[in-house]
């Protein structure tokens, strides 16, 4: 099993490229179930989750063809071989029960495994069940599946989400694209891969209004076709790699970002005295002073701050000066990276959603292990802050969310490396 050694240190300079959305193209991938014709994608990450959605759609039947390294996806369903999607596939990310909504729009039917993923507490699919079902659909679960049944067609309808889940938009608004009849999804999620989505639907076809906001309007229409459409921009690993030079001081540009992809988090940062720039080809980031300032960090739906970069935000405030308050509002279980970095020195209380993380001057090199994907990012930026070597194992994680770590931050000066066992 891979582990990643970081030696603490190195100042960093230089310019990080930033990779398309994971998020959005694992939400992207399965619209192609939605028609026959070809849907090609560019600026794909290359990662482990996309491998894993491949598979998944490959089994139900759809033809998928990768180019120019992994950044280039060419996918066609013209007939679906299959409507089942089983356990050995789904049970690695939660993102696959995203086939929900497509296959019961186009074939009437599913059979899909309750989802997996990341261990950071309970994240049910009953939002989105309730979402098809006010669609038509009849769901039951059975034997750790969803058995999915929409007599005669989905139907256009009032969806009211109780909560704006990601996933259950995503779900609803690609079902309702091939809905007889006028969809309203209330209390949508507003997130920018939300947008990226409803972008590339209405590019093959689809006729949706309000994306961005909180209300999204589907009219459904009989059919959909090809399209090629380009991935947005990851904001979670911009910034990652936005937190790089508050742990290590320096200056980094990340070629591809832009602020009102992640403008509650620059506010932060702007807050803990670290200077984000506009400029022609992304963002530049640099820190004010030799520390970092503690902030007041609530995690919540966008446009609020990400909870996937709680984690790494944490990290940081580790040597912060002052005292920061984080809540996590999103999930129950997400501060499993805080006894990790209190091995590197880190003083950190966590009570329930809440932890109290009080600056110290520096960190310590240790052997920490990566819990899941974010805490697997964020323990290598400590250990970019830390002295001497950082050592951390279990990074399968990593490879799900991140392409290439080592070498984009070897590229800007940090002392870094993998290793297998």
């Amino acid at each position: 099993m891979d582990s990643i050694i970081v030696r603490g240190g190195a100042e960093l300079r230089g310019q990080i490229p930033i990779a398309g959305a994971k998020n959005a193209c694992l939400a992207l991938m399965p619209a192609t179930l939605l028609s026959e014709e070809p849907l090609t994608l560019t600026n794909a990450p290359r990662l482990s989750d996309i491998r894993t959605m491949t598979q998944l759609l490959e089994s139900l039947g759809a033809e998928i063809s990768s180019m120019q390294g992994g950044k280039v996806i060419a996918m066609s369903t013209h007939d679906l071989a299959s409507t089942r999607a089983d356990y050995e596939i789904v049970r690695k990310m939660r993102a696959s029960n995203l086939v929900l909504g497509p296959l019961l729009a186009r074939a009437h039917e599913a059979v899909v495994s309750l989802p997996g993923g990341c261990a950071i507490g309970a994240r049910p699919m009953d939002i989105h069940i309730e979402a098809l079902t006010a669609l038509g659909a009849e769901i039951e679960l059975k034997d750790g599946y969803l058995h999915a049944l929409a007599r005669g067609g989905l139907r256009g309808n009032r969806v009211k989400l109780r909560f704006a889940s990601v996933g259950a938009t995503e779900n609803v608004l690609m079902a309702a694209t091939l809905a007889k009849g006028t969809t309203l999804i209330e209390n949508a999620a507003r997130e920018p891969e939300i947008v990226d989505l409803a972008r590339c639907l209405r590019a093959m076809g689809a006729q949706i209004s309000g994306e961005g906001s909180a209300t999204i309007e589907v009219q459904g229409v009989d059919r959909l076709g090809a399209a090629t459409h380009r991935v947005v921009t990851d904001r979670i690993e911009l910034g990652t790699y936005m937190l790089a030079p508050a742990f290590t001081g320096g200056e980094v540009e990340c070629l591809g970002g832009e602020i009102g992809l992640i403008g509650a988090f620059c506010e932060k940062l702007d807050a803990a005295g670290i200077d984000v720039t506009e400029t022609e080809a992304g963002l530049k980031v640099k820190l004010r002073g030799d520390r970092p300032r503690a902030v007041d960090v609530t995690t919540e739906p966008f446009p609020g701050f990400p909870t996937d970069l709680q984690a790494q935000m944490m990290a940081m405030l580790c040597t912060a000066t002052g005292t920061s308050r984080l809540e996590e509002k999103i999930f129950e279980n997400r501060f499993m990276h805080a006894p990790e970095l209190m091995r590197m020195g880190a003083r950190i209380e966590v009570q329930g959603g809440h932890a109290t993380v009080t600056g110290v001057d520096r960190l310590k090199g240790a052997q920490v292990m990566a819990t899941d994907l974010r805490a697997s990012v964020s323990l290598i930026l400590a250990g970019l802050a830390a002295e001497g070597e950082t050592v951390v194992n279990r990074v399968y994680h990593l490879d799900r969310g991140y392409e290439h770590v080592e070498d984009k931050l070897s590229a800007v000066g940090a002392r870094i490396e993998r290793v297998s066992a």
